[in-house]
């Protein structure tokens, strides 16, 4: 039951983790780590990549966790999103005001 299981998780997930120039698909993925199949997977530990198809999710610092089903589990140590534009390098001036008030006369 849990080879099928697994088998049926990885045809249908586009997560991956790189390492290197090694792809894993990933099973699953939660908040505080990830699981890959457990015949796939080497014993990663150090810098990874998490992607969603060809989008980059994560760069993020692993640990082997656990073994169980079928999976191995890795806890980040570390998980710093990816931006989809490098960070600024200047201070953003203030927009302009969209209009402007006028002096109202009082009678």
């Amino acid at each position: 039951m849990d080879a099928a299981r697994v088998k049926a998780a990885k045809r249908k997930t586009k997560l991956r983790v790189e390492t290197g120039d090694t792809y894993l698909p990933v099973l699953r993925l939660w908040k505080s780590g990830f699981a890959v199949d457990c015949e796939d997977a080497p014993k990663l530990r150090g810098f990874v990549d998490l992607y969603d198809g060809s989008k980059h999710l994560y760069q993020a610092l692993i640990v082997t966790s656990a073994e169980a089903s079928g999976e191995r589990r890795y806890e980040f140590k570390r998980a710093t999103a990816v931006l989809d534009r490098p960070p600024a390098d200047f201070e953003a001036e203030t927009p302009p005001p969209a209009g402007l008030l006028g002096k109202t006369k009082l009678l």
